[in-house]
């Protein structure tokens, strides 16, 4: 059973009693007050006595399944709250199911009338908690109810403005419904499409802009969103290609982080300003999520007016980087969102990424650039590897995104490397060996996940300028010969891409000992007593027939299988290799 909406209660006062709620059939305000709707202070005020309670049908006798006693709920303490003790439940007993059916019917139907605010408010909580359930939503996921919930929502006016405060609890709630509805069934999410349910959230998410008290509602409603183009690609399209939903989420995201300019594509830095609070941490989160399935297919910018849009977004994340929130798990998963929404950002407007230092500030320069940003995701990578698990799904979003600014933009390259891959002093120790982040990510280079280890040398690689001796240097050949092998460069040579000619300069102590470092292991050792000085020719070759038989044998039973590097850098059978070596050699022996 799953929900998406937190299900903490909110402080207003919502009551519900016999005497406002006369209207309503007393079977429906039984199934209320099983919710024990609470006033000012903690007291219960939905109150009834246990001979009347007992009067009840049958299906009442159980709520979806929580409630499993009639109990009386004439309670003074919050702990008794019936609502309180299972807002948390998410398993339901299947013998109560058709209940759980009709009583969503039935809530539905008092939605649809025109009812006190409280017990509307008692209601969609009720709906929220068996909304849970996906085998009871077959009669919620109509259009009449659909319908009824949005309009609840305010999803069904376009130009009336959020001024009746009293009904912000209503929006909430019809929201947190939409949501979990929308998320357990594929029937709500076709109904959503046709009822053009994204526009209007877009034109909610307008209404809140520079409103007060609104944060809960411009929460769900982003929430939904990212719902909605998380679950059906053509509500994703039309957000993109209609809706302007790029630029609506973006100046969602802007709002959330309560972000001031101070010149194009640059945000105020105040080092004094407080963390952000859970609520504008949260509302920040959902639009940095929603804009990330918004924008999975801008890797190609085609317009100036989409550069500017780019370029304003990665400002706006840049800023995001640079801010915390309210503690440290969820500072993480604010910087977690913004650098999967930086993974789709043309890699050409990511160089907003760094400005112009000026001379007051004290940030981390480079090159006259301030770095800030930059060294947040430095650290935000190295916690990852740390964590040491997840690193799918935790480290390679970072490690791409660094890697692409390290292959567009110089400053950012060389300010990384030189923290990455300082100059070669000590060489004792293995690469891989050490607590270095040079050392972490050489480990990763023999992960036994294939795009792991492939992300972790990709961007050594970039860092050396595509260079295999280069990299070979810093890793070791054992190291990097996956990179090597699948880019054919095991022969060396460079990759692909152009970089510029600023020179690396080895230390002394490395060029000392570089006569002496292993190249397959990337470290210094000491010269070894050869085994074969003290064999007779006899013992020698009997040692080299042994090791022959044994490849052959190995290679007869096909458990190994003898490659070779053909001339273009790229691995083959030994056969082949030798086969396009000396057809090679031929070819160049006739030219000349």
């Amino acid at each position: 059973m799953c929900e998406v909406v937190d299900s903490h209660p909110t402080d207003r006062s919502l009551l519900c009693t016999s005497s406002n709620c006369e209207t309503l059939h007393w079977s429906h305000l039984l199934k209320l007050l099983l919710l024990g709707r609470m006033g000012k202070g903690g007291m219960v005020v939905a109150s009834l006595s246990e001979a009347r309670f007992n009067q009840t049908p049958g299906v009442l006798n159980s709520f979806a399944g929580i409630a499993s006693s009639a109990a009386a709920v004439h309670v003074t303490n919050t702990n008794s709250c019936l609502y309180l003790q299972n807002r948390a439940t998410f398993r339901f007993d299947p013998a109560d199911e058709d209940k759980r059916k009709k009583l969503c019917e039935g809530i539905l139907n008092i939605l649809e009338k025109d009812t006190k605010t409280s017990c509307q408010v008692a209601c969609l909580e009720a709906l929220r908690i068996l909304s849970r359930d996906k085998k009871v939503l077959v009669p919620v996921t109509t259009k009449r109810n659909m319908q009824i919930l949005m309009k609840l929502a305010k999803l069904d006016t376009v130009e009336d403005p959020l001024e009746r405060v009293s009904e912000f609890p209503v929006i909430v709630e019809a929201l947190k419904c939409l949501c979990n509805i929308i998320f357990n069934s594929s029937v709500a999410q076709k109904l959503s499409l046709e009822l053009n349910l994204a526009a209007m959230l877009c034109n909610l998410l307008q209404k809140c802009k520079d409103r007060q008290l609104v944060d809960d509602i411009k929460c769900f409603d982003l929430r939904l969103l990212f719902l909605l183009s998380l679950l059906h690609t053509d509500i994703r399209a039309q957000l993109r290609q209609e809706l302007q939903g790029v630029q609506v989420l973006t100046q969602a995201l802007e709002s959330s982080l309560s972000v001031r300019w101070t010149e194009e594509y640059k945000a105020a830095e105040d080092r004094d300003r407080p963390p952000l609070s859970l609520q504008e941490t949260d509302c920040a989160i959902e639009a940095l999520k929603a804009l990330f399935n918004v924008t999975l297919d801008s890797w190609n910018v085609h317009s100036k007016n989409e550069s500017h849009q780019f370029r304003y977004m990665a400002a706006i994340l840049r800023h995001c980087l640079l801010t915390t929130g309210p503690t440290e798990e969820k500072t993480e998963e604010l910087h977690s969102n913004a650098i999967n929404l930086l993974s789709n950002v043309p890699v050409s407007c990511l160089d907003v990424l760094i400005n112009p230092s000026s001379q007051e500030e004290t940030d981390i320069k480079y090159n006259g650039m301030n770095m800030g940003a930059i060294q947040i995701l430095l650290d935000f990578m190295e916690k990852r590897i740390d964590k040491g698990s997840s690193y799918r799904e935790g480290l390679t979003p970072v490690l791409s995104l660094l890697t692409e600014c390290c292959r567009t933009h110089r400053n950012i390259r060389k300010f990384i490397k030189a923290q990455v891959l300082p100059p070669l002093r000590d060489v004792s120790n293995r690469p891989e060996v050490g607590t270095t982040v040079r050392n972490k990510l050489v480990r990763l280079m023999t992960h036994v996940d294939l795009g792991v280890k492939q992300i972790a040398a990709e961007f050594l690689f970039v860092l050396c300028k595509e260079r295999v001796d280069s990299l070979l240097k810093y890793t070791g050949y054992g190291n990097a010969a996956g990179l090597l092998a699948a880019r054919g460069l095991l022969a060396g040579g460079r990759g692909d891409h152009w970089y510029s000619d600023d020179e690396d300069t080895d230390t002394e102590e490395y060029k000392s000992a570089k006569p002496n470092i292993n190249l397959i292991t990337g470290h210094l050792e000491e010269p070894m007593p050869n085994p074969m000085d003290e064999m007779t020719e006899e013992q020698k070759e009997y040692e080299a027939m042994k090791l022959v038989n044994m490849f052959d044998k190995l290679s007869r039973d096909e458990l190994i299988k003898p490659m070779g590097v053909r001339p273009d850098g790229t691995m083959a059978p030994l056969e082949e290799a030798v086969s396009q070596y000396h057809t090679s050699k031929q070819e160049s022996s006739d030219s000349d």
